[in-house]
């Protein structure tokens, strides 16, 4: 195994690049046009990402996480799909050069796709960097991608089919209720609580669009001279359905969570950073979708991310997680449920 590993075409785990090659020689000849390189980008519980070149081009491949148990052909056709279905609106997203379901050639199914120059920025210390004037023409340059993508016409672009948004609201409240249930390994003041009146307050949906899932800002790479959105990225949440589940999520997000530091940052202390209102009325005002019920989503996010946290807080109690940070993920979710039943309270006084 030693030897295999310093060999110059080996990569980092999950990505064999002898195969890769050979299958993209077969799928796309031409293409590659010398040895490949590749660095693993980011890992986590997300699908991974890798960058990979010939020393000419550069391309990112993604795949499952090592090990998976669950079927995850589905996720990377989904993701890929997407994506091709986008390429081409004013929604910016990479180009894809081919999607690979046979798990021979690195032991899961992959899509490949091109590089695209650009930051991912994570926290509000990263944002800093930018200054004041142009975080805050980033970050509303966010919301103004989030209105293109929910202008874009699903049945024009081939994915008609890519959800079933009748529901959709109780379907979402319905299943993060579970996965509450499937990870509760302590009690959780307010949660049960929250999880109820989100059920109860439903509130009518606009008419359907594709959603992203998980629209924040470090899932969209910023640059060129005017800190534009290159790439909206990390499809995997993507469905047909109600949109301003991804506003609510975005002014979660923008949110001052009131802590000094935390495992799970927000960006609104970087200076220039707009208000979560200023937020809601660009998205408005932009799109002509009334925003009345928005702290309903918004405490849905809220609630959610409570969920996802308690998930991994609960999988490091039982040792099932690697990397540092995780003894702090506990004592973060009382606080987003606290922020989610504030949110509905504000939602019953307007």
């Amino acid at each position: 195994m030693s030897h295999a590993s310093a060999a110059p075409s080996a990569g980092p785990r999950g990505l064999d690049l002898e195969r890769l090659r050979g299958h993209l020689d077969a799928a796309r000849p031409g293409l590659v046009a010398g040895a490949l390189r590749g660095r693993l980008i980011e890992g986590g519980r997300s699908n991974l990402t890798y960058e990979v070149t010939d020393g000419v081009s550069r391309w990112v491949v993604r795949r499952p996480p090592l090990g998976h148990v669950l079927a995850t052909a589905h996720d990377m056709r989904r993701e890929h799909r997407v994506i091709a279905a986008l390429h081409g609106t004013a929604v910016p997203v990479p180009g894809t050069v081919l999607l690979c379901e046979d798990d021979s050639v690195l032991g899961a199914p992959f899509y490949v796709m091109d590089h695209v120059d650009g930051v991912p920025y994570r926290t509000a210390g990263e944002l800093a960097a930018l200054g004041p004037e142009r975080t805050r023409r980033a970050v509303l340059g966010l919301v103004d991608t989030l209105v293109e993508l929910h202008a874009v016409d699903p049945q024009a672009v081939g994915l008609g089919d890519f959800g079933r948004p009748e529901g959709f609201l109780d379907r979402q409240v319905r299943r993060w209720g579970k996965q509450l249930a499937a990870s509760r390994g302590r009690e959780l003041a307010g949660i049960d609580e929250l999880h109820g009146a989100l059920g109860r307050a439903l509130p009518a949906s606009p008419a359907p669009t594709v959603v992203h899932g998980d629209f924040r800002l470090d899932n969209v790479l910023i640059g060129g001279p005017d800190d534009t959105i290159r790439a909206v990225l990390d499809w995997e949440m993507s469905t047909l359905g109600d949109p301003l589940t991804d506003l609510g999520l975005l002014v979660m997000y923008s949110s001052d969570l009131g802590l000094a530091e935390s495992a799970v940052s927000t960006t609104s202390g970087a200076p220039g950073h707009p208000t979560p209102a200023e937020l809601i009325e660009r998205y408005a005002a932009r799109s002509g979708r009334d925003t009345g019920a928005i702290a309903w989503y918004t405490a849905f996010a809220w609630f959610k991310l409570a969920v996802i946290l308690e998930g991994i807080h609960y999988r490091y109690t039982l040792g099932q997680t690697v990397g540092a940070g995780f003894d702090r993920i506990g004592e973060l979710v009382p606080v987003f449920i606290e922020h989610g039943l504030t949110t509905l309270q504000d939602l019953r006084k307007g």
